[in-house]
């Protein structure tokens, strides 16, 4: 009898251990799918040319662990021509849906299309609405960040070489294109930064300024500290790619009058060029035919008397890759910087290509090299 239990108690015990490893494996297979997320599902155009063809572009994202692809998309007019990116998108990877709108018709509206992918069989609606009209203002030289119905003068602020202690303003300008009145909204900001809206409700038609404040008492290191905040379209919006503002803060460490005990920091050149072509003079790193990742080499000096300990090198943009040869450096001695850029990635991050380094000279803590990618 005593054996008859023994034996029920272990089948139960391997019967729930069984349903258990099955629910994990199910759960498993139910997470190994690709996720179609969009950076935003509705889009407002704000005021359109008549008769002036208008593109819209959705930004999205694979969220899953699989490859993505679209399969179709049906936009729901005539009106509207779609074109959107084709093959498997990879996890982490991101893609685009454009909307081509005729704008043939006056007044107001509001289209969608069906986006169908391997990911779900119901389709993803993705929505756009504005006005079309026939006169319109240009708001693209002061405010070239279009958001829809929303427009910014920049999607990147910078705080060069703050001090602990220090309370400093910055400036976002926007302009409401649509006719109701716009609500500002900054989302996702850290502790060590504050928004204020003058005024809190901007007319349609007119602009209106976020002013930013830094708080460097809230700043968690020395060097750069750099955060994405985003810009709120209308109510319920989400963060994405297209509405993201990037904020750098450069952090100096305490400066000491003694320079003896701490080595003296020298760069051959704090500007370095990219580009696509040669260059009649000045020295000109080329990028190969498929924009490949191309280098440059720079040489960091000890001028001082002591050791020289640089604490940190950092890149303000994330297409931008930085390496040394070595973080001490004797006096007298050098180490070599050496940059690289991938230009296919550098639309796809908003910060200006810089990198930082952080050293313990007592007077020049912080050095900045500053990155031009030169055009055709």
């Amino acid at each position: 009898m005593e054996n008859s239990t023994l034996l029920c108690n272990f089948a139960h015990v391997m019967k729930r251990k069984m349903i258990f490893i099955c629910m994990a494996l199910l759960g498993i297979v139910a997470y190994a799918q690709p996720r179609f997320v969009a950076d935003t599902e509705i889009l407002k155009t704000g005021e359109i040319q008549f008769q002036k063809p208008h593109t819209i572009v959705f930004g999205f994202t694979n969220k899953g662990d699989k490859p993505l692809h679209i399969k179709k998309v049906h936009p729901s007019c005539g009106c509207t021509e779609v074109k959107y990116t084709r093959g498997n998108i990879a996890p982490g990877e991101r893609g685009e849906i454009t909307a081509i709108y005729d704008a043939g018709i006056l007044g107001t509206f509001s289209k969608y299309i069906e986006v169908y992918t391997n990911a779900e069989r119901d389709p993803e609606f993705l929505v756009f609405q504005g006005r079309v009209a026939t006169e319109v203002a240009d708001h693209a030289i002061g405010f070239p960040i279009d958001l829809g119905n929303v427009r910014m003068s920049t999607n990147y602020l910078e705080f060069d070489n703050v001090r602990q202690g220090d309370l400093i303003a910055t400036e976002l300008k926007v302009i409401n294109v649509d006719r109701a009145a716009y609500r500002p909204s900054l989302m996702h900001l850290p502790p060590y930064l504050h928004a204020e809206y003058k005024p809190d409700n901007i007319p349609g038609g007119k602009s209106g300024i976020i002013r930013l404040i830094l708080d460097t008492r809230q700043l968690s290191s020395y060097g750069l500290n750099q955060t994405s905040i985003y810009l709120s379209r209308y109510q319920g919006d989400r963060i994405g790619e297209s509405n993201e503002i990037v904020v750098s803060a450069v952090l100096l460490p305490p400066t000491s009058p003694d320079t003896t005990s701490t080595g003296t920091i020298a760069l051959s050149s704090e500007e370095v060029t990219f580009g696509s072509s040669n260059k009649q003079g000045g020295k000109l790193a080329l990028f190969g035919k498929k924009g490949k990742k191309m280098k440059q080499v720079l040489q960091v000096t000890n001028n001082g008397t002591a050791p020289l300990n640089i604490h940190a090198l950092q890149v303000f943009n994330h297409a931008v890759e930085a390496s040394l040869s070595s973080k001490i450096i004797q006096p007298g001695k050098s180490a070599k910087l050496t940059l690289s850029v991938k230009k296919s990635l550098l639309g796809r991050f908003k910060a200006r290509p810089r990198v930082l380094l952080v050293s313990d000279d007592a007077q020049n803590p912080v050095k900045i090299v500053n990155i031009t990618i030169q055009e055709d």
